[in-house]
């Protein structure tokens, strides 16, 4: 078959070899097209001729040629019915017959904006305009510094997150930099960035020429613009000529580059600079041109990126609610932003029959879900609701609210959608309550209506609304949901957890003993060993080929889903903690091959033991001038309670004018607990207590 043979094609940088070039240089090539049969030779004959025509037509998504006139006058265009009108020639092609392409790109955190300014304007009465935003902005820097960047146009990834907490910026160019740096190729120099940025790394040049053009980002090249500048104050090219250097060495042209040098040195040396330095520079140039990024983009993207993070920073509740209205369909991206939410201690409320409209809104007591949000609840039944509001006015039971929407329109699965979402709980909590009545509240708006109807198409009109010999039965307010159902049912019909999360109670755990989110597959090494506490969710049994028992779970964190992978020896050491919504700790190996994260399970642990595990110590909070001596002697009484093996510090602030000294409870160590942090915060303070890993 032909594999033998195109295994002998040799690739050079990324490249196949040209066949023609191949049979010429290859000798094991030219042999076999000697003495291969004749079925053989014709094909090889025929790819010689097929190889370099195009295969067939593509699009690009973004691109817009402009012309003088009529677009057919200037250029042959193509078209079948599944393509638009497009042109003949490719993107250079175009450009050597001197028309103009650009690629024009839609943006979804515009819309974001747009949407979030029109909240301000309703909510605060304030005009925002983003174009005219103040300059250094400290709130702004503060949430870029702290990496709280979720939302914010292209400053969203971990690894970003974490360059932004190290490198403090505090100017609009830090972001424009670091928006070019985040990139394949140009990452490598962001750690040199942020050490010559925070001065404990020494800034070189290696002409004083090159101080003005690489002064703003610390003697680091980022931009394409800087290399082009380069090229004309060190060697005195034109702009032209210089950008054509740039061009060459992002192709890695040998033949080329070695021309190009040689023009280049030749040029410094009559511009003044020595030889040595002059290829020193070249190479330098070289280094970096490749993947340097073009500022004046960079520059627009960290524009947006700065409006975004000022209205993060300003009016967060309006941003997060636009940011979530443009989302809907996303749900991973939901959960992404729910769990920034939690880590600002922002709200996020179920759907409210009085609150909600049809996308997400802000209120005094966070922000409410949007009906349409809901599955099950169409975009004629949020209609009806909201029609019912308008003319009735808030509905005070769910008697009101069943009298007056459409019931063609807000039928059961309607109506038992709302209830597991929450939508009723201003009206009544009770959730499995009106579950469980659903069927029986219909019945009975649907009395009402047709008494209604019959009413006020009687002989006068008299449109009598004296119902009261409709009467209802009781809600069965004695049938309660469990915390835990109440949840599971309303991620059913809402794709998330909203009014709690199965793992809050051991968020503590989650926060400090995690070392990844399912989120965050970028932030991860490729078998780095990794620890994930969340919800088993889902449970797939396999027979491995072996015989042997294994396992595919699906463990939900706060920031969403990944899939682990207990093999037959994990599993039988654990196969006692796997069971569907037992909350554990999964502790094993990274595998980032895909889309999503997934953990290959050594071990899993209850997350009642992950405290006493892994915390290495606990760290109490003392003022030495508000603590009296029996608040001392009380601290020494839970410490006797909670006995452990854990060390115990205390931080002892004001004392002799100083700062906090620690001193070490060498008498008291102890188990940490839920119960040992309340009792201490209860006594103390919230920030008395926390836990040393």
């Amino acid at each position: 078959t032909v594999e033998p043979l195109t295994k002998q094609i040799p690739t050079i940088q990324g490249e196949v070899m040209p066949l023609a070039k191949a049979f010429k240089e290859i000798p094991e090539l030219r042999e076999i097209r000697k003495s291969t049969d004749e079925k053989t030779k014709e094909w090889l004959d025929v790819s010689l001729v097929l190889e370099g025509m195009n295969r067939n037509a593509g699009m690009h998504a973004a691109g817009v040629v402009i012309a003088p006139g009529p677009i057919d006058e200037y250029v042959p265009m193509f078209k079948t019915t599944a393509t638009e009108l497009m042109t003949q020639y490719s993107m250079l092609d175009l450009e050597k017959v001197g028309l103009l392409k650009m690629d024009f790109l839609g943006l979804k955190t515009l819309r974001v904006l747009e949407i979030a300014v029109k909240m301000i304007q309703q909510n605060h009465g304030e005009a925002i305009d983003v174009e005219q935003l103040p300059e250094s902005d400290a709130k702004v820097f503060e949430l870029f510094s702290k990496g709280l960047t979720t939302g914010v146009f292209q400053f969203e990834s971990a690894g970003m997150r974490d360059s932004l907490r190290k490198l403090k910026p505090n100017a609009f160019t830090d972001l424009v930099a670091m928006n070019a740096l985040y990139r394949p190729g140009p990452m490598q120099m962001i750690d040199d960035f942020i050490l010559r940025k925070l001065g404990k790394q020494t800034i070189e040049y290696l002409h004083p020429k090159l101080e003005p053009i690489l002064k703003e980002t610390y003697g680091v090249i980022v931009y394409q613009e800087q290399v082009i500048k380069m090229a004309s104050e060190i060697a005195g090219f034109t702009l032209a000529k210089a950008d054509l250097l740039r061009r060459a060495m992002g192709k890695k042209d040998k033949e080329l580059m070695a021309k190009q040098q040689k023009e280049f040195v030749q040029g410094a040396v009559e511009n003044g600079v020595k030889e040595k330095t002059a290829k020193e520079i070249f190479d330098l140039i070289e280094k970096f041109a490749s993947y340097g990024f073009n500022k004046s983009h960079s520059v627009a993207y960290a524009k947006i990126a700065y409006q975004t993070a000022y209205l993060k920073a300003h009016y967060p509740n309006e941003f997060i609610a636009a940011l979530l209205s443009t989302e809907l369909d996303d749900n991973k991206r939901i959960a992404e932003i729910i769990d920034d939410c939690r880590q600002l201690g922002i709200s996020i409320l179920p759907p409210d029959v009085n609150e909600s409209g049809i996308d997400f809104t802000v209120t005094k007591e966070g922000i409410r879900f949007g009906l349409s949000a809901l599955k099950g609840v169409g975009e004629t039944a949020v209609e009806s609701i909201l029609k019912a509001k308008k003319e009735c006015g808030k509905f005070t039971n769910i008697f009101e609210f069943i009298k007056n929407v459409n019931l063609r329109l807000v039928n059961k699965r309607t109506l038992e959608s709302l209830v597991q979402a929450g939508a009723f709980d201003s009206i009544n909590k009770n959730r499995a309550s009106l579950f469980s009545s659903v069927e029986r509240l219909i019945i009975f708006g649907q009395s009402v209506q047709e008494h209604y109807s019959r009413n006020q198409s009687g002989l006068f009109g008299g449109g009598a609304k004296n119902d009261e010999h409709i009467k209802f039965p009781p809600l069965d307010e004695k049938h309660h949901w469990s915390h835990r159902e109440t949840l599971a049912r309303e991620k059913s019909v809402l794709g998330f957890y909203v009014s709690g999360h199965p793992l809050e109670q051991y968020e503590l755990e989650a926060n400090n003993f995690s070392t990844a989110k399912f989120s965050e597959v970028n932030a991860v090494q490729n078998g780095a060993t990794i620890r994930v506490c969340g919800i088993i969710v889902d449970i797939k049994k396999k027979i491995d080929k072996k015989g042997n028992q294994m396992a595919f779970m699906t463990l939900e964190d706060f920031s969403g889903k990944g899939e682990c992978i207990v093999f037959s020896k994990a599993y039988e050491s654990n196969a006692q903690h796997i069971r569907e919504d037992n909350i554990i700790m999964a502790i094993g190996k990274a595998d980032t091959s895909g889309e999503t994260l997934k953990i290959l399970v050594d071990d899993i642990l209850p997350i009642e033991n992950v405290l006493a595990k892994f915390a290495k110590g606990i760290s109490i909070v003392l003022d030495a001038n508000e603590t009296k001596e029996q608040s001392v002697f009380d601290l020494k009484k839970m410490l006797e309670q909670f006995s452990g093996t854990c060390s115990c510090y205390i931080d002892v602030k004001g004392l002799n004018g100083n700062g906090a000294q620690r001193f070490r409870a060498t008498k008291y160590s102890v188990t940490p607990s839920h119960e040992l942090i309340a009792q201490v915060q209860q006594y103390f303070g919230n920030d008395a207590i926390s836990i040393m890993k």
